[in-house]
């Protein structure tokens, strides 16, 4: 059988000497685990687990979860995307440092520099 975070009797019963941290949040029909871990080298690592109680075809309720693996070098830009994007669904307006990320990234891509250029006199391409 398993609990709301998929995790197993045996698995419970052993404890999770992984884990060095969790928050749970419910929030509706939905539970979240916010769980730091560690590595057997010592490094800690960040799983999210989206938890959703169903009830399946045979009538026996089940867990549905989903889960992202975060690693500590993904922190800052990830924490930097999940900001933004709190922000605009909260109001329809992007932060001023996503427009101008999004601004050098379409410039970039349109731009091209001037070693690509040719030579070319426009004159001369009408009088054929």
């Amino acid at each position: 059988m398993e609990d709301e975070k998929g995790r197993t009797d045996d698995q419970i019963e052993r404890g999770d000497k992984e884990e060095v941290f969790t928050k749970v949040v419910r929030a509706g029909k939905r539970t979240y685990f916010f769980d730091v871990k560690s590595t057997r080298h010592e490094d800690l690592y960040l799983t999210i687990t989206e938890s959703k109680k169903r009830m399946g075809k045979d009538g026996k309720m089940f867990y549905e979860k989903h889960k992202i693996f975060l690693y500590k070098e993904d922190f800052e830009k990830f924490t930097e995307g999940l900001r933004e994007a709190v922000t605009f669904a909260g109001n329809g307006e992007a932060t001023l440092a996503a427009r101008d990320e999004v601004t050098a990234v379409e410039e970039s891509a349109t731009a091209v520099p001037a070693s690509e250029f040719s030579d070319v006199d426009f004159d001369e391409l009408g009088s054929r």
